[in-house]
């Protein structure tokens, strides 16, 4: 909203003051936002975007996104591993393994704003100035993948199946919706029981549509290996349950000349091939069998790919730098566990976690330390709270910790030795005054003599290195923690039914938090299986700062109210924060391009607008053909973790060897040229 009159957006007004001479007035003063005409005494709003707050980057009239390539041909394929399985395309209901069947929205995001939404289906947004419901105009030409136009119906059915049916995350999500309803030709009227929450009629645009007449005749709270119908520029054209799936440009995409879709999209086909262990994932980039991998460990960054398809320039090693909030990635404890309902017993296991040891060790210091819960963005609470915030923080003195107020928060670090003597200390001495003690080399509860012990749940063997040594300095303080590694389907329902004592686990956030923050530490979401409340946080503090997140009235406010929510969380000790990175770190063969804009965007890089060069791949196939044993050398010295694989990698890769490097060899021999 244009800034004059959002600082009148409380305000009501009447006919008589506000005459259509003035709305005209204001519809062309203000382009973006056009005042379509007046009702319960407030001006209402209708344009093609939606922003959080201030005024949408693109007018009307725009012809696609500045960090998009509007001339980039189609074609090609890209090839891209997955780790683990899917037994399902219903990602909608929260149910088995699930890879998604790509619903469009009403809405979508641009990816150089904090927060806007252009219309995809909608070819309108209309809503007024307290933002107490917004409605639809659905474009005329979305249809189905089948044919059939998309319908309001559609809307309305989407919205209440995945209330009622789907993922818990849509209950909270959604959960200011009042009513659905049809108000005129193709348009659909959300009310909400909540004023002056801005994010409302965008995080609506967000949900995905599904079709009523497909589903109609199905279960939609069942597993399902038939693709889905939808309505996107791909659909499912091949697929083996566990191993692979392929979607296909669909060549009449209703879609395919939206401004927002211009310059996206590009490739003919992507392919999806899963795997067990991320080690056969890597041997599989570098003999060519896939053709792009974001790298998530830090070791196999710096040393897995000293290898001659790398030097030589074909299999490219780009880092990419972002701008997007890193979120909170950290070691989470189970406070619906008597154990960690103590925030000093919390804290005091924080002291046994060595980061800067860990960094310079597995990491080659690659990475830094995260402290708060928006890492990487203004919104991280640090030093003091002052202006706004300590405002804010001063209604809640006497229910928060007095250090939110005196003590700049901060994580406990070492010396990088190895051994953290000092943090040993100050970790027992924590433990003391929350009632242990240690007694025959075992922390004990002063009262009950019961040692404390407790499991840490994991589902990749790669983080066992990481782990075991955090393992090691808690047994120093004489508890016994032991580490769990379990198979993808049991973690799954483990982490749904919360029957875990420890985690490592990421709460992922955006640069404009809002509703989804009641899924992360609601005191509602707590006691709702499969919500992302993992640490089971229940304080109305948290809850009442949530609330002042969402309804927060500009971009200044919504800062200083999420650092105060930041702070509350940071000296609540649900996490022992780890780290975070600031670059993608990105391995592709060199027969793609991405657009020289690409920098513009706040995410670094997103493959949906790289495209295929077919003179590139040409001259990279016959390069391939010309000097093989590259490729070959690629297979052999590819060792997953950098000759240091976890017991768990390493008998799979002795117990597959023989068909793995057979299986790789014969897709390097046959590139893909498409």
């Amino acid at each position: 909203m244009p800034a004059s009159l959002a600082q009148n957006a409380s305000e009501t007004i009447s006919d008589a003051t506000l005459a259509q001479a003035d709305l005209t007035a204001l519809s062309a003063e203000y382009q973006i936002y056009e005042v379509v005409r007046l009702e319960a005494g407030q001006r209402v709003y209708r344009s093609h975007a939606i922003a959080m707050h201030g005024e949408p980057k693109y007018p009307a009239n725009w012809t696609h996104f500045d960090y998009v390539n509007p001339d980039a041909p189609k074609g090609g394929q890209m090839t891209v591993g997955s780790q683990g399985t899917f037994d399902s395309f219903n990602a909608e209901n929260g149910r088995g393994n699930p890879v998604g069947a790509g619903y469009e929205s009403l809405l979508e995001s641009s990816d150089d704003e904090a927060f806007t939404k252009y219309g995809l289906i909608a070819e309108w947004v209309e809503w007024p100035e307290d933002r107490s419901w917004v409605t639809f105009k659905l474009r005329d030409e979305a249809r189905w993948h089948d044919g059939q136009p998309i319908t309001v119906e559609d809307i309305i059915w989407s919205y209440n199946t995945l209330v009622n049916d789907g993922q818990p995350f849509y209950r909270f999500y959604f959960g200011a919706v009042e009513v659905v309803e049809e108000v005129g030709p193709r348009q659909v009227r959300f009310i909400f029981n909540e004023r002056d929450n801005r994010e409302l009629p965008l995080i609506i645009g967000q949900m995905p549509v599904m079709p009523k007449h497909y589903w109609e005749e199905r279960d939609f709270t069942t597993t399902t290996l038939d693709p889905p119908l939808t309505s996107g520029p791909y659909r499912i054209s091949a697929f083996e349950p566990g191993r692979y799936v392929v979607r296909e440009r669909v060549e009449d995409y209703w879609g395919a000349d939206l401004p927002i879709n211009v310059g996206r999209h590009n490739f003919n086909r992507m392919r999806s091939e899963f795997f067990r262990d991320d080690t056969v994932i890597r041997t599989a980039l570098k003999a060519g069998t896939l053709d792009f991998r974001r790298e998530n460990q830090a070791k196999a960054w710096a040393l897995d790919y000293d290898i001659p398809a790398v030097q030589q320039g074909w299999l490219r090693q780009e880092e990419v730098r972002h701008n997007l909030p890193t979120g909170m990635q950290a070691f989470v404890m189970n406070t619906r566990r008597p154990l960690f309902q103590d925030a000093r017993v919390r804290r005091a296991l924080a002291f046994a976690f060595d980061f800067e040891w860990t960094n310079s060790a597995l990491f080659f210091d690659l990475y830094a330390r995260t402290s708060s819960y928006f890492s990487n963005s203004e919104l991280a609470a640090s030093g003091l709270p002052e202006g706004e915030e300590l405002e804010i923080l001063e209604g809640h003195r006497g229910q928060i910790p007095d250090e939110v107020f005196t003590t700049p928060f901060w994580v406990p670090g070492t010396d990088g030795s190895g051994w953290p003597r000092d943090n040993i200390i100050q970790g027992l001495e924590l433990f003391e005054e929350a009632g242990w003690e240690v007694r025959d080399l075992q922390l004990v509860n002063v009262e009950t003599g019961q040692p404390m012990r407790f499991e840490i749940l994991l589902v990749s063997p790669a983080f066992e290195r990481i782990v075991l040594p955090f393992v090691r300095n808690l047994t120093r303080m004489g508890i016994d923690a032991r580490v769990r590694l379990v198979d993808q389907s049991q973690y799954i329902n483990r982490l749904r039914s919360f029957d875990f004592d420890m985690i490592v686990s990421v709460m992922p956030q955006s640069d404009s938090p809002g509703n989804e923050q009641r899924d992360f530490w609601s005191s509602e979401a707590a006691d709702q299986p499969r919500s992302r409340n993992l640490a089971g946080i229940k304080d109305p503090v948290i809850d009442a700062l949530i609330s002042q997140v969402i309804t927060a009235p500009d971009r200044e406010s919504l800062v200083a109210r999420t650092r105060a929510l930041d702070r509350v969380l940071q000296w609540g000790h649900y996490t022992i924060p780890q780290w975070h990175s600031r670059s993608l770190n990105l391995l592709y063969w060199d027969k793609f391009a991405r657009p020289e804009t690409d920098g513009l965007s706040n995410n670094g890089t997103a493959i949906d607008r790289w495209w295929y060069v077919q003179a590139k791949a040409d001259e990279l196939l016959a390069r391939e053909r010309a000097n093989p044993e590259i490729l070959e050398a690629g297979i052999e010295e590819g060792s997953g973790e950098s000759g240091t694989p976890g017991w768990g990698t390493t008998l799979l890769v002795v117990a597959g060897l023989g068909f793995v490097v057979w299986f790789l060899l014969r897709g390097a021999l046959r590139r893909r040229t498409a």
